[in-house]
């Protein structure tokens, strides 16, 4: 069991697999929240994709309904909303009619990545909008000091948080945000010393605000866990195959069985972009697992750890999601768990 353990949070983008449904997907999205919240997680986030084939989860608001609603005591969120894609009026609307439904326990990532292809970011009407400018207007909302006052007002706080690359973390700092940090971004499985560099500038720049005193930072990263090395590395290859089919053909797909990606024939570009991300999750046994988390929250000072790992086998990573809690000290409560089909 990891010593003085950051929070821990899972990370979930309905993931869509092959040859079921996208609406199971979503629906699976939603029993996995109410498993994370019988074991003990402090957070449950959702993910924001628009025409992406392998992902259900375009609509962070309307997902966090549905888990709402299934839900009772589990921080529920958004990682993150792309506010490039929306006015910050109707994002604030938005997160503040979800806090009637969940008060207290409601939070709003907020990142600015570019739709995943040039006719997604078209069909979006994605202008260049000054993202900085954008998160005052939308804080202004929330906290009531706009031109225009907020309707429905917001039950209790409703914290912000900055999804970082380099610009991201600048922002950030600037107006006294908590950021969340992807691994690759410090060399997870590679040079660490940039990404650390860069947490470092943002520690150091950092203005306080109402809403954080003082610098708070998230790691997000693929983490899974199985009994032994090699079923953990075999649960990595679905999400790896994907990642670098995305990466090599424009088009990220549903996940796959593990049998069929080892059979898929590969370019050695893509054998590349697998192993890169693989090398970039954390995954093997619990032991290794606690290892190397206690490692990275120590080098990092993360205040929480978002596992964001998934796998075709939706058993596997039921049992992985048990596992890292376990190595956190959670203990599940009695609530029994929710099939994704109901």
């Amino acid at each position: 069991m990891i010593d003085h353990p950051p929070r821990l949070s899972l990370l979930d983008r309905s993931r869509t697999r092959v040859g079921e449904a996208e609406s199971v997907s979503l629906r699976a999205t939603v029993a996995r929240a109410v498993q994370a919240e019988r074991l003990g997680y402090h957070r449950f986030w959702v993910a924001e994709h628009h025409g992406v084939p392998g992902i259900a989860g375009a609509s962070p608001a309307v997902l966090l309904a549905a888990v709402a609603g299934a839900t009772t005591t589990i921080r529920i969120g958004s990682a993150g909303v792309m506010l490039p894609h929306h006015q910050p009026l109707v994002v604030a609307e938005q997160f503040a009619t979800l806090t009637a439904f969940a008060t207290g326990r409601v939070d709003l990532g907020l990142g600015r990545s570019p739709g995943f292809t040039a006719p997604v970011r078209r069909a979006l009407r994605q202008a260049d909008n000054d993202f900085t400018a954008d998160l005052v207007e939308l804080r202004a909302y929330l906290a009531g000091t706009a031109e225009i006052s907020l309707h429905p007002q917001p039950q209790g706080a409703l914290p912000l948080y900055v999804l970082a690359t380099g610009t991201g973390l600048r922002v950030a700092a600037e107006l006294g945000l908590p950021v969340i940090v992807g691994g690759p971004l410090l060399g997870v499985g590679g040079d660490p010393e940039p990404g650390l560099a860069a947490l470092a500038g943002y520690r150091r720049a950092f203005r306080p605000s109402p809403q954080q005193p003082q610098p708070w930072v998230a790691i997000s990263l693929d983490v899974l866990i199985a009994d032994t090395a090699a079923e953990a590395a075999d649960l990595l290859l679905p999400e790896a195959w994907a990642m670098a089919c995305g990466r090599t053909t424009g088009v990220f797909p549903p996940l796959e069985p593990v049998a069929a990606v080892r059979v898929a024939s590969r370019t050695p570009r893509q054998q590349q972009y697998l192993e890169q991300t693989v090398a970039a999750a954390v995954a093997g046994t619990p032991a290794r697992v606690e290892r190397a988390l206690a490692e990275l929250a120590d080098r990092t000072g993360a205040a929480e750890i978002v596992a964001s790992g998934s796998t075709f086998d939706r058993a596997a990573l039921a049992a992985s999601d048990a596992a890292l809690a376990a190595l956190f000290g959670r203990e599940p409560s009695t609530v029994a768990p929710v099939e994704p089909g109901r």
